[in-house]
Order: C-alpha cells, then structure tokens, then sequence
C-alpha cells in the first residue's frame, strides 16, 4: 500500500472534497501541498479534506495544511478538515491548530453546520 493516497472529487461550482488515506509527513506533505494548489488553480476555493483515513500526521503535513488554509483563504474561500481520529485530533489540540481549522466529524457534520455543502453530503459521505 503506497504511504499516501488522494483523491479528489468535484462537488459543484468551486467546491471539491479531498480524500487523503496513509501518513503524511515530511515525504509525503509535498505531494498533498501540490495536489491542493492544482485544486486552487483549477478554481476550488471551497475545499473539505477527508483525513478519517490518515494514520500519521505530522508537522510536516500539518505546515502543508496550514499552507493550503491562507492559499484558500486568500481567495476568499474555506478550508474544512473531517477526522474522527483521536490521535489525529489531540495533534490539532495540542497545537493549537484546532482554533484555526473547521474540524467535523463526518462530511454529514459538515453539512449539518454548512449548508451550502448540504447537495454534496449523500453523495461523499460514503
């Protein structure tokens, strides 16, 4: 099993959800920056990452996410992180990075609190 994979779907105007599954760290966290700017330079501004299946992070892959979030920013959009791992998300706390980050459980949860992510929750919370 390669040590990251990503995924990206569509989900309208703007907006694309990202699945990444496997470890992001510092060989890793390069190919998950450039798979976020090809998302922004091909009109995302709206981006839901799917970390629940992540099963390493680290400051690495945390500087890329922090990166993505003011290039996203930047254009006037959102970044929104769903995990439901709590090792995954003690990192975000201790750090700190759980009050700069939109963090949600499931992609339903990111509806529930987002409408305008609600048309695409059926469909990627699979």
């Amino acid at each position: 099993m390669p040590p990251l994979s990503l995924e990206s779907t569509a989900v309208g105007a703007g907006r694309a959800m990202l699945r990444v599954a496997g470890e992001i760290d510092v060989y890793t966290a390069s190919d998950l920056r450039e798979r976020i700017v090809q998302l922004v330079d091909d009109g995302v501004v709206h981006l839901l990452v799917d970390l629940r299946a992540v099963t390493f992070l680290d400051s690495t892959g945390l500087g890329a996410l922090v990166g993505s979030l003011r290039r996203l920013r930047a254009r006037d959009g959102s970044l929104t992180l769903v995990s439901d791992t709590d090792r995954i998300l003690k990192l975000f706390r201790v750090t700190g990075l759980d009050r700069v980050f939109v963090l949600r459980p499931s992609v339903q949860a990111v509806a529930d609190a987002d409408p305008d992510w609600q048309a695409a929750a059926t469909a990627l919370d699979a």
